[in-house]
């Protein structure tokens, strides 16, 4: 069914009115907002062989600006979705558990401003919190609720990987996405992936996907990244990238490798030259930003409107950055600041304490360390964890955080 009729089908209205009492008018009602195009748009790539076209820039809503502990900042927010939908900048990624719910939300609260078929919503199942068939019966149909969509345009099982597809083959989870892409609730089914390659061939292989979401930087392409594009591409699943600036460890480098960048293009930031790597990779159909500033947007939007794959001598200079960067020589972490595994039980700010001390490393500036790292409390810093191991069991990256901790406090020690 292509786009126009889906848009148009009977079925997905009815099943609409009969789901949990949520009428049509409700979930669909077109919303007077009109979808002003303003300045260079955003490069778009077809979706597989059909008419149907995704901007190369997509939205990620994990790291939305933010009034402290109270939720999504919806002014700050709301402005940057207006500037995104205005550069053709129109696919918007989020998921269940997004800022603790209020990701899905404020999409509802946003979104629905503009008429439905203006923009591609993505959201994702949390499959690891689910025994059944009732629970994610009632775990969709919240989202339904909360995004105000009546549909997903792409809709994930979230968060697979080795250990827990079992689960998911289990409760049968993928018949469920199946059955509601049948009832005109889903448009396409798909999955987002923590892991090895191995994990990722035995997902690829056992159902009809339609796009796959998998971590893919410029700095873990040589060990991990490359061979989970490779899996995708040999069964021909589009790719969603999500991390392709490290959870933002990528749009700062070292003094040394920026230099590198900047006398070939004084004018690109740091982050456009990792954004145009992942984006130049032929089989990728989204490059997921998740941006918290206005800044970081036009920033992106500079680099994706129109987008420029890499020219054989910029692989060059990017080699050349890398090999003068620090992480190439230290051991900094694969944080990528998710925030998963938070809370700590004891109240280790876990992800505050990586983006100190990975950045030290980048830099190797002592004083800047001793400065961040002191500004987080005593209570919150490396020092404190006492290796009850509740975060291994969530963090997407696999790293052992624990560890790192001790590694951590032992090198401040040192420094202090």
């Amino acid at each position: 069914m292509n786009r126009r009729d889906f848009l148009k089908s009977a079925a997905a209205a009815a099943a609409l009115g009969a789901l949990g009492g949520f009428g049509v008018n409700e979930l669909m009602a077109a919303a007077p907002k009109k979808v002003r195009k303003n300045g260079p748009q955003v490069t778009r790539r077809p979706y597989k062989n059909t008419d149907f076209t995704i901007p190369l820039l997509g939205f990620g809503m994990m790291r939305l600006p933010t009034r402290g502990f109270r939720g999504v900042d919806d002014k700050r927010a709301e402005a940057m979705v207006d500037r995104a939908m205005e550069a053709g900048l129109n696919y918007f990624d989020t998921a269940y558990m997004y800022h603790g719910g209020d990701s899905e939300k404020f999409l509802g609260r946003s979104l629905s401003r503009y008429p439905r078929e203006s923009y591609i919503l993505t959201s994702k199942l949390p499959i690891w919190q689910l025994s059944g068939e009732p629970e994610m019966e009632k775990t969709f149909a919240e989202q339904l609720k909360r995004t105000k969509a009546g549909y997903f345009d792409f809709y994930f099982l979230h968060w697979l990987n080795e250990g827990n597809w079992d689960h998911a083959e289990e409760v049968k989870a993928y018949d469920f996405l199946k059955k509601k892409q049948q009832a005109g609730l889903i448009r396409h089914v798909g999955f987002s992936y923590h892991g090895g390659p191995r994990g990722l061939e035995t997902i690829a292989k056992a159902h009809q996907w339609e796009l796959a979401q998998v971590q893919m930087n410029f700095r873990d392409w040589d060990t991990n990244a490359r061979s989970l594009y490779e899996v995708l591409t040999r069964y021909r699943i589009p790719i969603s990238v999500m991390g392709p600036l490290g959870g933002g460890s990528l749009a700062s480098l070292s003094s040394r490798a920026e230099a590198v960048l900047r006398k070939a293009a004084p004018d690109a930031s740091p982050a456009s030259w990792m954004l145009r790597f992942i984006g130049s990779l032929p089989n990728v159909q989204i490059v997921l930003s998740g941006m918290s500033t206005m800044d970081q947007l036009e920033d992106n939007i500079r680099t994706f409107a129109p987008f420029k794959a890499l020219t054989d001598d910029e692989r060059t200079v990017l080699r050349q950055a890398a090999e003068v960067s620090r992480w190439r020589r230290t051991g900094s972490s694969l944080c990528t600041t998710c925030r998963y595994c938070m809370p700590c039980p004891v109240g280790v700010q876990i992800p505050d304490v990586f983006r100190s001390y990975n950045r030290y490393k980048e830099d190797g500036d002592k004083a800047k360390f001793i400065s961040s790292y002191q500004a987080i409390s005593a209570k919150g810093r490396a020092s404190a964890c006492v290796n009850c191991g509740v975060c291994l069991k969530k963090c997407p990256q696999k790293i052992n955080i624990p560890q790192h901790m001790k590694e951590i406090a032992a090198e401040f020690k040192t420094l202090g």
